[in-house]
């Protein structure tokens, strides 16, 4: 069958090998431009741009989908499938009539559900204890269309966004791989997203989403923590004088005023409405620490005070 893929990120990359794994023609991929990273801002490939040099498929890199020569090179090569996985561009309408079969779309929820961007920052944030993965068609409406597969996945307790997309991106793996000779078969109905229950809806993270307000209870602030961990960039407090970034902590059962934080023999404790957090790591603009000493400098200095 032939495959035109577009994503951009490792989880896009992980499905991209699902596709290939399984024997598929992959033509043509679709991916972010390269952008400029890291501390020295230098020049680079997305993970699927990567992945489909070493393979020697041929890459597009439009800045927008409305690009007509890349339409043009794309009906040329005139694909059954074009299989789309956190592309991170809207597909207007001539894209999803362009393939003979269909546009499919893995999504990293149980749709209805969270359906939008981020929805694996937006489970953990939630403190949902399972989600999964899904394929369906799609349809000019984002996140909608009728479901060919999904896979639940449990959520640990101490789930980070990194970890749960890399479940996620194992699940979609799966999903591809198994679901896509079905669709060139033409042995595998869609489920009506409706007969599976109302959609929920939350737009991508803003820089704000990630505070830590002194009034949630500690498993919101861990819950918050836990969906922005590495490589992400962390969850915050703010003091009279500034903010520091919480890399991360764990939830504690000792007592610490709200908006506070507290010295101990095991480390810095900081107080939420019911209870406490016990700090592991910080980060003060570029500085990273796990010392409990540099923490209570740290603290001090954005005017956080003291039970």
């Amino acid at each position: 069958m032939n495959i035109v893929f577009m994503g951009t990120p490792d989880f896009a990359a992980e499905s991209l090998k699902a596709v290939l794994a399984a024997g598929h023609d992959v033509t043509a991929v679709l991916t972010k431009p390269d952008r400029p990273r890291g501390r020295g801002m230098k020049l680079t490939s997305t993970p699927v741009k990567e992945l489909a040099i070493t393979h020697g498929i041929q890459c597009f890199q439009p800045e927008t989908l409305k690009d007509d020569g890349c339409f043009g090179a794309v009906a040329e090569i005139g694909p059954d499938v074009i299989a789309v996985v956190a592309y991170g561009l809207f597909l207007p309408k001539r894209w999803l009539e362009l393939p003979k079969l269909a546009c499919v779309n893995v999504h990293g929820s149980l749709l209805p559900k969270y359906r939008g961007r981020a929805p694996i920052n937006w489970v953990l944030a939630n403190g949902e204890a399972s989600t999964g993965v899904t394929l369906h068609k799609m349809t000019p409406k984002p996140d909608d269309g009728d479901i060919f597969a999904q896979r639940e996945i449990p959520i640990d307790w101490d789930e980070t966004a990194l970890s749960l997309t890399t479940k996620c991106a194992d699940a979609g793996y799966g999903l591809l791989r198994e679901t896509v000779p079905l669709l060139s078969s033409n042995s595998i109905e869609g489920i009506p997203q409706k007969a599976l229950g109302k959609p929920s809806y939350f737009g991508g993270r803003r820089p704000e989403d990630s505070l830590l307000p002194w009034e949630m209870t500690k498993q919101e602030a861990f819950n918050q923590i836990r969906a922005v961990a590495d490589p992400w960039p962390n969850a915050f407090i703010g003091g009279e004088q500034g903010c520091l970034k919480v890399a991360w902590a764990l939830p504690h059962t000792g007592h610490c005023p709200s908006g506070m934080f507290r010295e101990t023999e095991g480390g810095i404790l900081l107080g939420f409405a019911d209870a406490s957090l016990h700090l592991i790591t910080l980060k003060n603009g570029l500085e990273r620490s796990d010392d409990p000493n540099l923490h209570a400098q740290w603290l001090r200095g954005i005017g956080l005070p003291e039970s």
